[in-house]
């Protein structure tokens, strides 16, 4: 049995950690809140400095900025030990630390020693552990800095400081240069018409950054169509609505044909011209009740309110037509095909998980069969055949010892070795072989089984993991854990029994959803506390398309963050997207938690992912899931070679 004082220290420690986590962010948004609406330069000031000395906990902080002739600085404010015999100087814009930042536009503290000639260093050495200087960059040019100065009881700013503070700079800078806007409106038109004017602009842009946010949580960016978290929540309702009035609702799932193929031909850049192009075409063909959504890669859907099997159908025969007409794209004349999946509510479904999987399986029907749209028939759902069969097969599935994990590598982006791997499920049917997990996961929740199937994956991944690291080869496992896992009354006590010890425990990695956010989540947080008390490393998976919030964020006691493989694999051709995920490394990092990128295809972005400060990576560039006796065989050579 566990020591009962260790283990109530190690939960101390950690909620401490916690509560320590959630003071900053909530001074983070406090401040936020306060200067938000605050157009009164020095009171803005004076609460940037008076919020950062509380954050890193500095002796004295100062905010020295640039004046409007670029040759002096000026320290406009500041909080704690002798600020008021400092306050209002004005020095020459290369004299001290603050010149030295001007210059280089990058922060100043201790670990900067390293970049420095010998003649600097002797200069500089003796202010490195006593003074971080982050600079303030505003949108449009440099402002200035923020300067704590000697740590409270004598201690050094350590890297965690620098990265609050650097944090805190890019919050408030925006801050700053909006009310350093708003006071030179004063300044030079005395509240007259024109700075009304200004101050709508202003309003508006505000009000445009808000709808951009929005756009990009909701909207693909390179279509400008809903994605597939906005189409899943507009199937979701459009179900209520049509369980409600008692009528029925048509989903059409559109897959191209041969796209790899062009793409491969032509290069991405033409590809993604041919995507906008196609949807384009598409959006003609939309009523204004309908939904039409880009899922992802060369994946279409739209959601048809009518549900009436002749009227969709022809509608779907309408879409092909048009698909029959060559795109012209920079000079190369393309002509594409797409085979159409449709499932009908409630016919063929009651949830959103049915209603796609099965249009899927229509889909991939009506390609196989070369007929271009297929209604969905259970006869020929290779889930396979139907839930029925489904059912009973899963059942002797379970009972014979038919599943198999297959590890997928994870790499240290700074070391090229293998530290990790995610263990996949797979299932390979006696008559219709391998079955997509999706499939029978969601059958398996359905059916009651899920918990079995978790407790075998848990166990056979604690097995293997137990068995490499005797050999010489210490890696973490990660396992997908479901919320339906995680609401099971009985889920702690089995988890107990499989793991045994916090030495076991360190070998695991549970991976949860985005989604955890919309349960039941008090009763979850004492599950996921029990978690982490038996040593097991919390990742929250695919992040950036579930339903995220940072306030709940702050308090999970998580320690990694997996980005979603729609935003890495699209990286190279979208700078939204490279956007997307340089912001959430940054936001893990800042939270202190590690970021692993999954889907990496290329060696392209597995560099621009290392160069981003991306820890680990994951992807078919890195290897293929492999079984037990491959992935051994690879760990005779446990660093991939990535030219």
């Amino acid at each position: 049995m566990p020591d009962k004082k260790n283990n109530n220290s190690n939960v101390s420690d950690l909620q401490e950690s916690l509560l320590h986590r959630e003071a900053e962010i909530n001074l983070l948004q406090q401040t936020f809140t306060e200067i938000g609406s605050e157009l009164d330069l020095d009171r803005v000031f004076q609460i940037v400095a008076e919020r950062a000395r509380e954050l890193v906990r500095a002796e004295t902080l100062l905010i020295p900025i640039l004046d409007e002739n670029c040759e002096t600085y000026t320290y406009r404010a500041g909080a704690g030990a002798n600020t008021s015999e400092i306050v209002g100087a004005s020095l020459p814009l290369d004299f001290g630390v603050c010149g030295w930042v001007w210059k280089h536009k990058k922060v100043w503290w201790r670990g900067v020693l390293d970049e420095l000639s010998e003649e600097e260093r002797n200069r500089w050495e003796q202010a490195a552990g006593t003074l971080i200087l982050v600079p303030l960059q505003g949108k449009k040019h440099f402002l200035g800095g923020i300067s704590a100065i000697n740590k409270i009881g004598n201690h050094e700013f350590t890297r965690r400081d620098l990265n609050l503070l650097t944090m805190f700079a890019g919050i408030v800078s925006i801050a700053i240069e909006n009310a350093m806007a708003v006071k030179q409106m004063e300044e030079t038109s005395k509240l007259n018409e024109d700075y009304r004017r200004r101050l709508k602009i202003i309003n508006k842009q505000l009000v445009e950054s808000n709808r951009e946010l929005e756009f990009h949580a909701l909207y693909e960016p390179l279509t400008s169509l809903p994605n597939r978290s906005l189409f899943s929540d507009r199937l979701s309702r459009g179900i209520s609505l049509a369980e409600s009035s008692n009528s029925e609702l048509a989903l059409l799932l559109i897959d191209l044909d041969r796209f790899k193929d062009i793409n491969d031909a032509l290069g991405h850049d033409k590809g993604d011209e041919l995507l906008k192009e196609i949807a384009l075409l598409l959006q003609q063909y939309v009523y204004p009740n309908d939904t039409f959504a880009r899922l992802g890669g060369d994946e279409f859907a739209m959601i048809l309110p009518d549900g009436n099997k002749k009227a969709v159908t022809d509608r779907a025969n309408a879409l092909l037509r048009a698909l029959e007409k060559p795109f012209n794209i920079h000079g190369s004349t393309i002509t594409v095909g797409a085979s159409i999946g449709i499932t009908v509510f409630p016919e063929h479904g009651e949830n959103v998980t049915d209603m796609l999987s099965r249009a899927d399986s229509a889909m991939y029907s009506a390609k196989k069969s070369k007929q271009g749209i297929m209604l969905y028939e259970p006869a020929d759902d290779h889930s396979p055949l139907g839930h029925l069969t489904m059912v009973t097969d899963l059942r002797k599935a379970l009972s014979n010892g038919e599943f198999e994990l297959y590890y997928q590598p994870q790499i240290d982006l700074k070391t090229n070795e293998i530290i990790a791997v995610e263990a996949l499920g797979r299932w390979v049917h006696s008559r219709y072989g391998l079955v997509n997990p999706d499939v029978y996961i969601n059958e398996l929740e359905q059916i009651g089984l899920i918990e079995k199937y978790t407790a075998w994956a848990i166990e056979t991944s604690l097995k293997n993991a137990i068995e490499w690291r005797d050999s010489g080869h210490t890696l973490k496992v990660s396992v997908n854990i479901s919320v339906t896992d995680l609401l099971n009354p009985e889920f702690m006590a089995s988890l107990e029994s499989l793991i045994g010890s916090r030495e076991y425990g360190e070998l695991l990695v549970f991976e949860i959803t985005e989604n955890l956010f919309l349960s039941e989540y008090d009763r979850l947080f004492e599950v996921l506390e029990y978690i982490c008390y038996l040593g097991i490393t919390l990742s929250i998976d695919d992040f950036g398309t579930g339903y995220s919030s940072l306030s709940r964020l702050k308090r999970l006691p998580v320690s990694e963050l997996k980005i979603d493989r729609s935003f890495i694999k699209d990286m190279e051709q979208s700078q939204n997207d490279e956007v997307i995920v340089h912001s959430t490394i940054e936001l893990a990092h800042n939270l202190g938690l590690s970021v692993v990128a999954e889907g990496v295809e290329s060696n392209e972005t597995l560099q621009r992912l290392a160069l981003l400060g991306c820890d680990t990576a994951q992807g078919f560039i890195i290897s293929e899931p492999l079984s037990f006796e491959q992935l051994n065989a690879l760990l005779d050579g446990s660093q991939i070679k990535v030219s």
